[in-house]
């Protein structure tokens, strides 16, 4: 009995590699990208201590019960803040738009948030998608796309890829074509958005003008260095992948099989291992601190090896998705003023 199990686990271990076709990607980690010198403002302090007071609350939770108490922490993130673009709900396809004044409307940023594919919301991002809003003068539809585990991983990709094809011929105000598509996203979103500009390449359709993606999830075999290496400097999901960092990778691979219902290396969920040539001019923002750094990296370095223009700006010190707090952290301002910068040299190019 016990040869068997040896056996089962043996098969398990080594079946994934050939299974799912997972190459060796470390050939991407050589390449170097500087990382901006500055130390972090005096904010940082006061978010890390209300992200250790997320993560106290949600510990003792199991289940059910801790994904509604992390969705209910994500939707309130930023209650206290002062909104002042117009937030305009829409049911189909499900989000809002965010339109601060003289918004032209034939510009569109379709944002699609972050959140592990399983919290978050417009409502959870409008930090994000409001100040997008100002600083580009551009139509926001953040997209409240299906999530799991209510419904399966390829439901919240199809919503993605009908709201993009909806958005080039409407508008805030009814039919309209777009002069000028973006999209956005942080995390999973920014994962989501990878996959995207990949997919409308590959369908032959308009493709975006532009694409930014905020600490985007490229990879969902986890082999990337910083998946593990920056596990204790992630104040953000360190201490929620903490029990992940111990499973052994080919493990892993299976429960990704489990939850997601998609290989680990299907270019939906793990762009960085699709066709990264001919896509649009992508601008990618990471910190040093965070987990999915070599995520990003390796992105960069594969989609430039392959011919696409892609930049990526680090910032030192920071949490994972750091744009989510502008009212403690003045690197969210200077995050956008990037983005904005980004985008206009696009337009003008």
């Amino acid at each position: 009995m016990i040869g068997f199990i040896v056996l089962v686990v043996a098969f398990l271990a080594i079946a994934p590699r050939f299974l799912f076709g997972i190459r060796d990607l470390s050939h991407l980690d050589s390449t170097p990208y500087p990382v901006r010198q500055q130390p972090p403002s005096e904010g940082l302090n006061e978010v890390l201590a209300q992200i250790r007071e997320l993560h106290q609350t949600v510990k003792p939770l199991k289940g059910k019960a801790k994904l509604k108490a992390l969705r209910h922490f994500m939707d309130h993130l930023n209650d206290d803040l002062e909104i002042t673009a117009e937030v305009r709900p829409q049911s189909q396809p499900a989000g809002e738009w965010v339109l601060a004044p003289g918004a032209d409307t034939k510009r569109r940023i379709l944002y699609i948030h972050g959140g592990g594919w399983l919290v978050g919301s417009p409502r959870s991002h409008r930090a994000i998608t409001e100040r997008l809003a100002q600083k580009t003068g551009a139509a926001v539809f953040s997209l409240d796309y299906r999530l799991m585990p209510e419904h399966r991983f390829m439901d919240g990709v199809e919503d993605c890829r009908e709201a993009y094809r909806w958005l080039l011929d409407n508008g805030p105000n009814g039919p309209e074509p777009a002069s000028f598509m973006v999209v956005a996203g942080d995390s999973a979103g920014g994962s989501h958005t990878l996959a995207l500009i990949a997919w409308l390449r590959d369908q032959g359709l308009r493709q975006a003008d532009a694409a930014i993606a905020l600490a985007p999830s490229t990879d969902l075999t986890l082999t990337a260095p910083s998946n593990r290496n920056n596990l204790a400097t992630d104040a953000l999901l360190g201490p929620m992948a903490g029990p992940m960092g111990k499973v052994p990778r080919w493990l892993s691979w299976w429960l990704t099989l489990l939850a997601f219902r998609v290989s680990p290396t299907n270019p939906a969920a793990s762009p960085l291992r699709g066709n990264l040539a001919n896509l649009p001019p992508t601008l990618i923002h990471a910190t040093d601190q965070e987990m999915l750094l070599d995520n990003a990296r390796r992105y960069a370095t594969a989609a430039r090896n392959a011919g696409s223009p892609v930049e990526l700006h680090i910032w030192p010190g920071l949490v994972h998705v750091w744009q989510m707090f502008r009212q403690q952290l003045p690197e969210a301002e200077e995050a956008f003023e990037d983005i904005r910068q980004f985008l206009e040299q696009v337009e003008s190019n």
